[in-house]
């Protein structure tokens, strides 16, 4: 036992196992069967059809920025060089001879990564190890986030590179003079490219100047409060700046063109290869055309049965079905033609692209609670102002019994590393929520991934300080939520991967009507 003593007396060594681990799990679920169903699942309709015109050659009107279809089509070109793509079973349901390899492998290579970015930015925002391996774990262990990553599907695209930009930005934080405006003009890039794939990805954006903002009013209302310190200790006895007092020290120069001029120009230049493909309408027109396409969408289930307005998001009360097929064996091709009568059906192939339950709900409880612990450690700031701040006058970190990151000075209410990364995830997550309470068209569940990457953050988050907490119960509760997560995920997995079940084993995992 040697080794295993080796191991625990080196985090590093642990950490990079872990994460080698979550990667080639994603992987691994990713690029399994990848080829199985050889047709075009939902929207692949669209996605990969006009990912083949790009490389065709062949004009066509597209409802969305071209970018995501770029990547498409580039895993086309570089898919049909490889074998698993050049002699795999193919259809021509593109408009071309193609294998479905072909069109999804570098959704699930990309997609397979996200667990990875999302590490990061849990690292970046606390340099805890052990907060970072959670949320990389749960995030592993979506379902949504895995089918979308096994189709020709554009959400991939757009998640990534938004959450690229919000972790380029979390390290500008962290650099000086040119350095940092690099990591910023990064930043800008990553948040262009996620709005050059569909406009929903300038939330990422958004995020990021709500982020600078609050950080200004925050210290506003510390200034008109008394409170001048914004240095934190951290246990080790170390001082450091609080990030949210960094924001306000960003040079408005860098800033605006980074986090403005920087994100245009890549979305702009983004349209230059489909203008010389489709150059009527020009590129102020295209736009126009897009937003008037989806301003003449509509809404309600007459428009599409799987619309879900942003309410019912937060419990995932309507999953779409990407795929639904029957047969009489797990030997039969399918899809069958025709449909078999009910009565015949003895298999059931779904895919659902609906996300892990329990960590779904979990998620949701734990952005509330969040919140509630913002709120509260504010309204006992404002009571306590003079005070010095530690662990008996904070309510909000009493009630779920887990220690401080970090001993904040006296009167500061910028200085807390906890406060810092309830405002990160409360303020991303909102940004990732609020534009879509004002749109009026047929939206689906996939429009809250982007959001749902900051509640899985704020569930991590507390699940790492529950399993750091002094009190038995808390311990338990965080390894409990953690045996759940990974059940639910095993449990649905095969809606995820649309494995073959049968009439009842199928029905047992629709625990809601409307999934």
């Amino acid at each position: 036992m040697a080794w295993s003593k080796q191991l625990s007396k080196q985090p590093q060594l642990w950490f990079i196992l872990g994460t080698v681990g979550i990667f080639l799990l994603a992987i691994a679920l990713r690029f399994w069967g990848l080829s199985r169903f050889n047709m075009l699942v939902f929207d692949e309709v669209y996605f990969a059809t006009f990912a083949n015109n790009y490389l065709t050659q062949r004009p066509f009107f597209d409802g969305h920025p071209p970018l995501g279809k770029y990547l498409i089509a580039i895993g086309i070109w570089l898919g049909n060089l490889t074998p698993w793509g050049a002699n795999a079973v193919k259809n021509s349901l593109t408009g071309s001879l193609l294998s479905p390899f072909s069109y999804r492998w570098l959704n699930a290579l990309v997609g397979s990564f996200i667990p990875l970015i999302v590490m990061g930015i849990g690292y970046q925002l606390t340099r805890r190890r052990s907060y970072a391996l959670f949320a990389g774990l749960l995030s592993a262990l979506d379902g949504l986030f895995l089918v979308e990553s096994r189709y020709a599907l554009v959400n991939v695209y757009l998640i990534s590179f938004g959450l690229l930009g919000q972790w380029f930005f979390l390290r500008s934080l962290d650099r000086r003079g040119v350095k940092r405006w690099w990591w910023l003009i990064l930043a800008g890039i990553a948040f262009g490219a996620s709005a050059a794939v569909k406009w929903n990805g300038l939330w990422f954006l958004f995020g990021a100047y709500l982020l600078w903002f609050t950080a200004w009013i925050m210290r506003l209302v510390a200034k008109f409060w008394g409170a001048t310190a914004d240095l934190t200790v951290t246990p080790s006895g170390k001082q450091f700046i609080s990030p949210l007092r960094k924001l306000t020290q960003l040079n408005p120069i860098a800033a605006i063109t980074s986090l403005a001029v920087v994100p245009v120009l890549t979305y702009s230049l983004s349209w230059i290869p489909h203008l010389q493909l489709n150059p009527s309408p020009n590129f102020w027109d295209v736009q126009k055309r897009i937003l008037s396409y989806h301003e003449q969408v509509g809404n309600g289930p007459k428009v599409h049965p799987y619309c879900s307005d942003w309410q019912s998001w937060f419990f995932m009360q309507r999953p779409i079905v990407y795929l639904y097929e029957t047969a009489q064996t797990t030997s039969d091709i399918v899809p069958a033609k025709p449909p078999l009568p009910q009565a015949a059906v003895k298999v059931v192939y779904d895919i659902h692209a609906m996300g892990n339950p329990l960590l779904w709900w979990l998620s949701t409880a734990g952005i509330l609670l969040v919140m509630w612990m913002l709120g509260a450690r504010f309204y006992n700031w404002v009571q306590q102002a003079d005070t010095i701040d530690t662990p008996s006058n904070r309510p909000s970190d009493q009630a779920i019994a887990t220690p401080p990151l970090t001993r904040s000075t006296p009167g500061s209410i910028t200085g807390s590393m906890d406060l810092w990364i309830g405002v990160y995830i409360v303020v991303n997550y909102w940004a990732n929520v609020i534009p879509w309470m004002r749109v009026s068209r047929c939206t689906f569940l996939y429009h809250y991934m982007g959001a749902s990457v900051f509640s899985l953050l704020a569930i991590a988050w507390l699940i790492d300080r529950w399993l750091h907490s002094r009190q038995y119960w808390f311990r338990v509760a965080g390894a409990t939520a953690i045996f759940l997560i990974i059940l639910a995920f095993i449990f649905w997995l095969p809606l995820y991967l649309g494995l073959p079940l049968s009439p009842s084993d199928w029905q047992l995992r629709r625990w809601l009507p409307t999934w």
